[in-house]
């Protein structure tokens, strides 16, 4: 089942909340998920590392 925008947003906030470390986004999902990031308040605190093949891992950066 493909994710929404709706998931991504609340997998946003598990990433935000510390329920989760990590958020790996493959390019398939990338369009969809940048719809959420770009809406999401606190998005200049979530860093993106690129790896291979498109993937994607975002972490919420908590320092100040």
């Amino acid at each position: 089942m493909d994710k929404t925008k709706s998931d991504y947003t609340e997998l946003l906030d598990q990433l935000r909340d510390g329920k989760i470390k990590e958020l790996t986004i493959t390019p398939d999902e990338f369009l969809i998920f940048q719809q959420a990031f770009m809406d999401y308040e606190t998005r200049k605190r979530i860093i993106g590392n690129a790896g291979d093949q498109g993937i994607v891992v975002y972490h919420y950066d908590n320092d100040n």
